[in-house]
Formats: structure tokens, sequence, C-alpha cells
């Protein structure tokens, strides 16, 4: 992490001062995070930023009060100022506590973990990666209704050390990647994007620049252009209930939003209502309440390979897991930190990191997973004798509790008699979490499963962005309300 300090002796020393200063608990996160980020719009480098981040931060609990302060200056001096800040911030919030923060029981854990990748996207030359994503944005601008462009990759490397006064010291490193192109067609007052493998930043994994390699960006831009200027001419999307099959991209968000969100156990007890409000999913309907259908299984797992949501070990310690979210249709399951865990009786289910040195942990996603199910695709087109095929994000909003919704897709396709047909344009679909759930009957298999990796779930007070995952497979939903936007 950096050959200035001994880093475990640093922690021991902040962890030691914490506690000499009345510290109950404490912890320290050292963080380093390095970031490339490329965008070439119409053809030309609109945006490029290379950053690297170093700094720690303590949290401190005394008297059942958290306090929490950091410095980027990873020092003697800074980190004896800094336990003594997190302290003197913990007493001072004790003052006004509600009641008191207790700590679920969690096993210690020590050692030093590292994710595989092939290729360290920082080793590869920018100008190879800009000539890549050139490559991809001539062949997307071959036809002259394509008026605006964009292509773009992202990388992230961590580095991280966790360590408490209970005794844990873990190291942790990961690399992410990621990439994507779109094409913006336009006649008139018209205007149509399309976008590969998925809209708003494309498609990341925690794998190294090999992701970036198997996306195969200039194999796919013709389509993605040809797409966007069909959708010119398209009808628009007809009003009424349908049957509605969902790609994968858009119910990657649909997960995201109506079960990954909702099961954040901070949100669910209203300390943690910023940005994306509460939640539907009350302690009372654990176990018991009907999220969705029977063909409806999710799971929360901070286990799979390559997932953005996936880790060792959160910012508490604790393992990253796999558990079911919804089992059958049932809900089975919250995503908790250690202080939420124990109010259930229950441990932590891992789920507690920050974005940065500089910000408290809070409860995040993993990879929130709905999964595969017996159907292939071409037998779930084949068995909808009518209905609607939609595909990748155009715009989204669900309301404070996770409960009702309207999405947009880029494109569509219609149904007819087991076959797709004609191309849609401006398909929105709407409806309530678990009636929408509840209306599922056919998830396709493994072979159409695929993880998905957002870079950016936005949450709390400072604003933190979250790497979280997204496995889902096509899916068929009945007698949802859809129209299409003029």
């Amino acid at each position: 992490m950096t050959d200035s300090i001994d880093v475990k002796h640093f922690c021991e020393k902040v962890l030691d001062r914490a506690k000499a200063l009345g510290a109950d608990y404490a912890d320290i996160r050292i963080v380093r995070r390095d970031n490339e980020s490329i965008n070439l719009r119409t053809g030309k480098v609109e945006y490029l930023d290379q950053s690297s981040s170093y700094g720690f931060g303590v949290r401190a609990l005394i008297d059942g009060a958290w306090g929490f302060a950091c410095s980027p200056s990873v020092s003697d001096e800074a980190g004896e100022r800094i336990a003594g800040e997190a302290v003197n911030i913990a007493r001072a919030s004790a003052r006004v506590k509600v009641k008191d923060v207790k700590l679920a029981p969690v096993e210690v854990h020590e050692g030093s973990f590292k994710t595989d990748w092939k290729i360290d996207p920082f080793d590869v030359p920018l100008d190879e990666k800009i000539g890549y994503l050139r490559d991809a944005d001539e062949v997307l601008r071959q036809d002259a209704k394509v008026k605006v462009t964009d292509s773009f990759m992202e990388f992230y490397k961590f580095n991280q050390v966790f360590a408490s006064t209970e005794g844990a010291y873990i190291e942790q490193k990961k690399v992410e990647s990621g990439a994507g192109i779109s094409a913006t067609a336009i006649e008139g007052s018209e205007v149509q994007t399309r976008s590969y493998p998925g809209s708003f930043g494309g498609d990341y994994s925690a794998v190294g620049y090999e992701f970036v390699q198997s996306l195969e960006l200039i194999e796919h831009a013709e389509q993605t252009a040809r797409e966007a200027v069909a959708l010119l001419d398209a009808p628009v999307c007809p009003a009424g209930p349908n049957t509605l099959i969902l790609q994968g991209s858009i119910l990657a968000l649909q997960v995201h939003e109506s079960c990954g969100h909702p099961i954040e156990l901070d949100r669910v007890f209203g300390m943690e209502s910023s940005f994306a409000g509460t939640s539907f999913l009350t302690p009372e309907k654990l176990n018991c309440f009907r999220y969705g259908s029977e063909a409806v299984n999710i799971t929360a797992d901070a286990t799979l390979p390559g997932g953005l949501g996936s880790f060792y070990f959160d910012d508490e310690g604790v393992p990253g897991q796999r558990f079911n979210v919804v089992e059958e249709g049932i809900f089975k399951g919250y995503l908790s930190s250690r202080e939420t865990a124990i109010q259930l009786g229950q441990h932590s289910t891992g789920a507690m990191r920050a974005d940065n040195w500089n910000r408290m942990p809070i409860i995040r996603m993993t990879n929130i997973n709905l999964l595969p199910g017996d159907w292939s695709f071409d037998e779930l087109i084949a068995d909808t004798p009518d209905g609607i095929y939609a595909a990748d994000i155009k715009s989204w909003s669900i309301d404070d509790k996770r409960l009702n919704f309207l999405f947009g897709t880029e494109i569509a396709w219609e149904i007819k008699d087991g076959s797709l047909g004609r191309i849609l344009k401006n398909p929105i679909y709407s409806g309530m979490t678990p009636e929408f759930w509840g209306s599922c009957d056919a998830v396709c298999g493994e072979d159409d499963w695929h993880l998905y990796g957002i870079p950016n779930c936005g949450k709390g007070e400072p604003a933190q962005l979250a790497h979280v995952g997204h496995g889902v497979a096509p899916a068929r939903f009945n007698n949802v309300r859809m129209e299409g936007a003029k």
C-alpha cells in the first residue's frame, strides 16, 4: 500500500490511542483507490480522468454513539489526532443519542485477500484504449442519421486495510473494468438512442482489461447504430395490459430498485432514508410476506467471482456471504450491519461498505440476483402468443418505499404467435412491486443468466456511490400496464 509506513503498526497505534481515550470499540480503514475514466463523444475525447485517492478513517464507539474522523495524511501525527477527533465526536453524539448503538458479535479474522485478474487495466497504454474506442466509434457513425455517439471505458483499483480493537486485520485488493457504446439517431424532432452492452455506462466486472476485450464493442457497433436508426420510424409501443418479457440489463435495474434497496435494513429502520427513501419490507414481513410468485428466487451473494458487489469482508470485518432474500416468492432476508442485525436478534449479513476512506460505511447492496429458471430464451418467446420483449434502460422512477414504479426502455419488439416481430419505440411499463413480481411465471436458465455490474448506486448523505452487481436472465411478467411515450 505504501513503503513509507508500517501499515499494521500504524493501525495498532491508532486503535490503541482510541482505546486509551475511552473508546469501547474502534476500527480503522486505510484505502488507496485508483480510477481511470475515458469517454469519446462523436469521435473526440470528451472526458479523461486519471486519479488516485489515499487516506484513512476511524470509527469510535463510546457510550452507545458513533464518532468518525478521517485524514488524507497517513502519518503518526495524523493517526493520533484523528483517533482523538473520532472519540470526541462520539462523546458529543452520545449526548443527543436516541438509543444506544449495540453491535452483533462477529468472529475475528486476519488475512490478505485479492480478486483475480489477467490484465491489469492500468498497465494497458492509454493510446491503445482510446484507439479501441475510436475504432468502435467509427463503426457507430457509418449511418448519417447517427448524429451523436459515445464510447467509454472505466477502471478501478482498490487496496484496503481494515483493523479493529477486537483484533481483526484484513487486507483486500480488487480491480474492476467496464466499457460500453451508444448511438443516438436524430431525424427532425425524433431522437432515439441504442446502447451496448447496456445503457448508462455499459457493463462492468471485477476482473481486468480482459473483460473489455470480451465485450467486442467494435463487432456490436453496427447493430447498435442500426437499431437506433430503425427506432426513428418505428411505431410507438401500444398502451394497455400486456405480457412483458424483460431483457437482462433492464431486469437488473428492476431487481436493484424494487428488491435491492428495500432490503437494506438501515432504510427499513429509517436510519438512512436520503436519496432513495425507506422500505415497504418492514420487519413483521420477514419469512412470511409474499414478495413474488413461486418462480421468483432472489439471493444476496457477495461471494460470486467477478461481481462488483463481491468482497471477502465488508467494512466491519464481517465475511462476504450468500443468503436467500426471496425463496419461492417469500421474503426471507435483509442486507444488514452489526448495528442493525442485532435489533432483529441476528448476526450481520455483511453489507457495510463505504465508497472511500473519508466516508462512514453504510449498508449497501452486494450482488442481488434473480436465480435462473428452466426456460431457454427461444422457448420463452415461442410460448408467448402475444406480448412485448423490452430491452435496456431509458428511464426509471420509483417511490420512497420502493412500491410504485415506472420504467422506460430503449427498445421493444412485438411478440406475435410466439415470434419476435416489429420494433416498437418509447416503451414504458409500470406497476406495484409485489404485484409485478407476483405476475412472473417464467425465468430463463443459466445459459441466459448474466451478472451485470453497476458502479454508481447512490445512497447516503454525504452521497456515496457503491459498486454492486445483479445476476439475471430474461423473465416473463403477465398483465403488466404498458404504454408508449409520445
